[in-house]
């Protein structure tokens, strides 16, 4: 009985070691634990309608994430108005939240310049930039400009005519991009008539449905639209063309315009460095993912990686980037 006894007591102690010994990774085998990536409960705010290139990076980003194993169950939700200072201003007000981001770029610094938003980027927790991309000049399949060149020159006899719509409000890149292209043709930006629009996906039903004569958008925004046909792309506004899309840049076309945006994330004030950290550790980790490389390919973004205390300075250049360009513009 006594050696039944210790023969059980025996294999007790073997059970609870194997346990111990098999734990760790039935704990953290594609669950992010093991990078300190894993935040339960992790919501992304996209601060534009659905389609936009906002909303476009974040569920990218959460579905990569996921797919890396990196973290599970990542909610991505849309509070779009005033050209992202609505979510600016949700996301500065959910202090020390570290299970929020929200995803933006240059639109948002405009933005929040352009409406006198009381909250500003300043006012965030930077945690990195992600991409960067060139703007597109599209236009309806069915439009009568099928150059560059053709909707310059109808744009000089007429700017008040020919609308432009684009995905920002004034002071955002698909504002911007346009007025430097004016400049660029001799047209006082003053006389542009552009139209905003809060994001891609709200442009792009204008411009099919013609409401507006040209549209500039994200190259990734309407990747899909241009390569089936539904949209005729005109050109790029970086300095060289995108790999796979047949249209000049607009210097090649003969307008000095060299001009891209860029998209990245922050969260809200008053994280602790912990939080703060294992934000930034979850965008380093996807950043060296081949699931984020791939969508990087894909959507024709160009990797501009920068984290923490650097992206916040990025963030403040921007920032007198926009107030000086808007001044140099007469805007």
């Amino acid at each position: 009985m006594v050696a039944y006894v210790r023969l059980r007591t025996l294999l007790a102690l073997l059970g609870a070691v194997v346990l111990v010994l098999a734990g760790p990774p039935l704990l953290t085998t594609g669950s992010g634990a093991d990078t300190g990536t894993r935040i339960p409960g992790l919501r992304f705010m996209v601060p534009n309608t659905p389609g936009g290139g906002y909303d476009i990076t974040a569920r990218t980003a959460a579905r990569d994430a996921e797919d890396a194993g990196l973290t599970h169950g990542i909610e991505v939700f849309n509070l779009p108005g005033a050209g992202g200072t609505v979510g600016l201003s949700r996301l500065v007000s959910e202090h020390g939240n570290g299970k929020l981001a929200m995803s933006m770029g240059l639109g948002v610094v405009g933005a929040a310049r352009s409406n006198h938003s009381p909250r500003t980027l300043a006012d965030t927790t930077p945690i990195a930039r992600l991409t960067e991309e060139q703007d597109v000049v599209v236009v309806a399949k069915d439009s009568p400009y099928r150059t560059i060149g053709e909707l310059i020159k109808a744009w000089r006899e007429n700017p008040g005519k020919l609308p432009v719509g684009g995905g920002s409000s004034p002071g955002g890149p698909d504002h911007l991009a346009p007025m430097l292209m004016a400049q660029a043709a001799g047209i006082a930006p003053k006389r542009v008539n552009y139209i905003p629009f809060d994001g891609g996906g709200e442009l792009l039903a204008s411009i099919l449905g013609n409401k507006v004569a040209f549209g500039v958008s994200g190259v990734g925004e309407y990747l899909d639209q241009i390569r089936s046909g539904e949209l005729r792309l005109l050109a790029v506004t970086g300095a060289e063309r995108v790999p796979g899309l047949d249209a000049p840049t607009l210097q090649e076309a003969g307008f000095d315009v060299n001009f891209t945006n860029w998209r990245g994330i922050v969260a809200p004030p008053g994280l602790s460095d912990t939080e703060r950290g294992k934000l930034v550790r979850l965008f380093e980790e996807l950043h060296d993912s081949p699931q984020w490389r791939e969508s990087m390919r894909r959507n024709g973004w160009s990797d501009a990686f920068l984290t923490g205390e650097e992206f916040g300075r990025f963030l403040a250049e921007q920032d007198r980037r926009v107030v000086s360009v808007l001044k140099e513009l007469g805007l």
